[in-house]
């Protein structure tokens, strides 16, 4: 069974990613530009609020790459530092814990984008594309250069 499982985990990988950069998205779309219930209440971010306008973009551009599987682990890194931010500066003075100061989505992404970090992309990413080309020019050079010297 564990098998099958371990087969899978790319694709559970990826399909976590689209998921998580999907929401992730939503959110700054949502403040950005007012749709899906808009910001807090309702409505959008006035461009150029700090913090909240930057989170909105860091959210809509980060959940779009990490989605796409598009430079997945920086993007997944500066969402992650995002959310860090947001529950330490935002939710933590309010109380400790996530359930008390409203902090769950914050905490939870970015543990996720963290994640992602250290995973990478897993399955269906554009990153794939990229690495696939770049990792057989590699592996062409390095049997090249491995190979030994022939003398006549």
């Amino acid at each position: 069974m564990f098998t099958h499982l371990n087969r899978a985990q790319p694709y559970a990988l990826g399909l976590f990613r689209v998921v998580i950069g999907f929401l992730f998205a939503c959110h700054g779309a949502a403040s950005l530009f007012g749709v899906l219930g808009g910001a807090m209440g309702g409505g959008s971010i006035p461009a150029g609020t700090w913090p909240g306008w930057y989170a909105a973009v860091i959210q809509l551009v980060g959940g779009a790459l990490v989605a796409l599987g598009l430079g997945t682990r920086l993007a997944a890194l500066i969402s992650s530092g995002s959310m860090a931010y947001a529950y330490f500066k935002v939710h933590q003075p309010e109380s400790l814990f996530p359930l008390q100061n409203g902090g769950e989505a914050s905490a939870v992404f970015c543990w996720a984008f963290l994640l992602l970090v250290f995973t990478g992309p897993g399955a269906l990413a554009v990153d794939r594309l990229f690495s696939s080309r770049d990792g057989s020019a590699r592996e062409e050079r390095a049997s090249h250069e491995q190979a030994p010297a022939v003398s006549v």
